[in-house]
C-alpha cells in the first residue's frame, strides 16, 4: 500500500498582524513538510467575517515571503485543492453541517442574543460563573432538540435566523495521540455545544478546519497548544462525518512566553517592554496605531528563523546557529518541548550579531541604503559594503552601521580634544604637519603605507607611536571610538583624511 504523501498546512485568520507564535507555527510546519518531501499549504480562514481586516492577507504572504518560507499551495499560488480561502468555500460547508443534523450529531438553534444573554444570567451560579451551552442547557433553550419536528420545519420554512450546533454528548472520553504530548483524554462533559454554521451560512473554525482539511487531503495539522481545549469537538467531527481514518496527525505547540515565564508572550508586552512582537511592521486600519516589527528594527531574515526555531526546540547538540537546510534535515518533533518557551529579546539580538557578522558587505549595503537615504547621503554601494565590513562587529542590527560608522559619512563637526590637550605639544603638531605632507606624496594609500609612513615619521621624531594614534583617531572620527583608525584613513582616502588632520590640529590648538 503507497503511504500517502505528507502534506502539513498553515491555516490563519486575516485579522491583524502575525505575531511570533504565528510564525513558529508556520516554521515548524514549513520544515516538517520539507523534510518528508511533502507539501505545505497555505490556507486562509476568514469565515469571520465580522473580525477580518483589509491588508491583513496581503501582510500574512509578505511575512512569509520574507521568512523565505513560501507555500506550495495558497492563495496566490494555486494548486489542486483551490480554492484557498474559506469565504470562497462557504456553499459546501452547509451541505456537511446538515449530514450531520439528519445524522442527530448536530442540531438547529433559533435562541436570539437576547434569549442567549438571559440564558447566561439564569443559570449564573457562584459554582458556574459563566454558563455555556450545552448538555444541560440545551433542552432549556429554543432549538431542534426542544421543539417538535413540526414547529421546527414551520421555523426554517419562514427563514428563521438559526445556528447550527454540534450535540456535544455527555459524559464520554474522547482522545487522541499527539505528536509532542502523547496519549491526550478529554471528557465531553466539560464543552459545550460548539457553534458549527453560523446564520449568515458560513461556518466557524470547528467545521471548516475539518472539512478543508479531509478536502486537501492534510495529514499533518501543527497549531499552539492554546487550541487543545478544541481538540475534542475536532476529534467527534472527524468521527461523526464519518472520516476518523483520515484525520490528521496533530501536534500541539508550546506557548511562547514573557520573559519572566509568566503567561502568554502578547503585542502589549511588546509594547511595554520595547520589543517587537510581530514579524513586520503592521498599522491598523482601523485605528492608524503601528506595531513595530522584527523586520523593521533590523533583523534579518535568516536571524529572525533561526531565533524562531530554537524557541521550544532544540536538536540536543548543543548547536544554535543553523541554515535553512540544516534546520530542514535536523528538525524533529521529539525535540521540541511541551512546556512554554520563554521570549529573550536580548538572545533574539544575538542571533542577528551573529549573521550580521557572517553577512555579505554588499548585501548589508543594500539592506542599509534607506537609512542613507533617510538622512539625506549619498555614498556608492562599494564604499558603503567597506563601512559595513569594518564596523558590523559592533552591530546587532543593520541600522546599526550608522551609529558606529556615520563618521565615514559626514566629517566631525566637533572634536572631544580633552583627552589628548594635556598632553599636546609643539611636536606632535609638528609631526602632523609633516605627516600631511608625506601622505600627499603617497602613490598606494593602502592601510599599510599608510601606517608604514605613519610609524616611520614618528620614529624619526623620536615620538611614541601610541601618543599619536588616539590624536589622529580623533581628528578622523571626532571622538575616542571606530574601527582601526588606519583602516579609516584608508577607507576615507588620500584628500579626506588629509582634511580632516589639518581641520583636527586647529581644533586640538585653539
Amino acid at each position: 500500500m503507497q503511504q500517502q504523501k505528507v502534506r502539513v498546512r498553515f491555516a490563519p485568520s486575516p485579522t491583524g498582524g502575525l505575531h511570533l507564535g504565528g510564525v513558529r507555527t508556520v516554521l515548524f510546519n514549513y520544515l516538517f513538510a520539507k523534510q518528508h518531501n511533502g507539501e505545505f499549504v497555505l490556507r486562509i480562514e476568514d469565515t469571520d467575517q465580522t473580525r477580518y481586516v483589509p491588508g491583513a492577507e496581503e501582510y500574512i504572504m509578505e511575512c512569509l515571503k520574507w521568512c523565505g518560507l513560501n507555500p506550495d499551495e495558497s492563495p496566490v499560488v494555486g494548486g489542486p485543492y483551490a480554492p484557498y480561502r474559506q469565504s470562497e468555500r462557504k456553499p459546501m460547508y452547509r451541505e456537511y453541517a446538515e449530514q450531520l443534523v439528519k445524522a442527530g450529531y448536530a442540531y438547529y438553534a433559533f435562541d436570539t442574543p437576547e434569549e442567549l444573554e438571559e440564558m447566561r444570567t439564569r443559570l449564573k451560579t457562584e459554582e458556574n460563573p459563566s454558563p455555556q451551552y450545552n448538555h444541560a442547557a440545551r433542552a432549556q433553550m429554543k432549538n431542534s432538540i426542544s421543539l417538535s419536528e413540526e414547529e421546527t420545519a414551520t421555523l426554517l420554512k419562514n427563514g428563521t435566523r438559526h445556528v447550527i450546533r454540534i450535540k456535544m454528548p455527555d459524559n464520554e472520553e474522547v482522545s487522541f495521540t499527539d505528536l509532542i504530548r502523547g496519549h491526550v483524554q478529554f471528557n465531553t462533559s466539560t464543552v459545550d455545544d460548539k457553534v458549527l454554521l453560523k446564520a449568515d451560512g458560513m461556518p466557524t473554525y470547528h467545521l471548516a478546519v475539518v472539512v478543508d482539511d479531509y478536502l486537501m487531503k492534510i495529514t499533518h495539522a501543527f497549531r499552539g497548544e492554546e487550541w487543545l481545549p478544541s481538540a475534542p469537538v475536532h476529534l467527534l467531527l472527524w468521527k461523526y462525518l464519518g472520516w476518523e481514518a483520515q484525520m490528521p496527525q496533530w501536534a500541539h505547540l508550546p506557548l511562547i512566553l514573557k520573559p519572566d515565564g509568566n503567561g502568554k508572550l502578547s503585542k502589549r508586552d511588546g509594547d511595554r517592554l520595547g520589543f517587537p512582537v510581530y514579524a513586520m511592521n503592521w498599522t491598523d486600519p482601523k485605528t492608524g496605531d503601528l506595531t513595530k516589527g522584527f523586520r523593521e528594527n533590523g533583523f534579518l531574515p535568516e536571524a529572525f528563523v533561526n531565533m524562531l526555531a530554537m524557541l521550544g526546540w532544540n536538536d540536543g547538540s548543543g548547536q544554535e546557529i543553523f541554515s535553512m537546510d540544516e534546520l530542514i534535515a535536523r528538525f524533529s518533533l521529539d525535540r521540541v518541548s511541551k512546556s512554554g518557551a520563554k521570549f529573550d529579546y536580548e538572545k533574539a539580538k544575538w542571533f542577528n550579531h551573529q549573521y550580521l557578522l557572517n553577512a555579505d558587505n554588499n548585501k548589508l549595503a543594500a539592506l542599509f541604503a534607506p537609512v542613507l537615504k533617510e538622512k539625506g547621503v549619498t555614498a556608492a554601494p562599494e564604499y558603503v559594503a567597506t563601512i559595513a565590513g569594518l564596523v558590523k562587529d559592533r552591530c546587532d542590527f543593520v541600522n546599526d552601521i550608522w551609529n558606529h560608522g556615520f563618521f565615514f559619512f559626514e566629517a566631525p563637526g566637533t572634536w572631544d580634544v580633552t583627552a589628548v590637550k594635556p598632553k599636546w605639544n609643539a611636536d606632535k603638531t609638528q609631526f602632523f604637519m609633516d605627516w600631511a605632507s608625506v601622505l600627499e606624496t603617497l602613490s598606494d594609500f593602502s592601510l599599510t603605507s599608510v601606517e608604514e609612513s605613519f610609524k616611520t615619521l614618528a620614529t624619526s621624531m623620536n615620538i611614541k607611536v601610541g601618543e599619536l594614534q588616539l590624536p589622529f583617531r580623533i581628528m578622523l572620527t571626532g571622538g575616542k571610538f571606530g574601527p582601526p583608525v588606519f583602516n579609516i584613513a584608508e577607507t576615507l582616502g588620500k584628500h579626506e583624511t588629509i582634511q580632516r588632520i589639518m581641520n583636527g590640529l586647529k581644533a586640538i590648538n585653539a
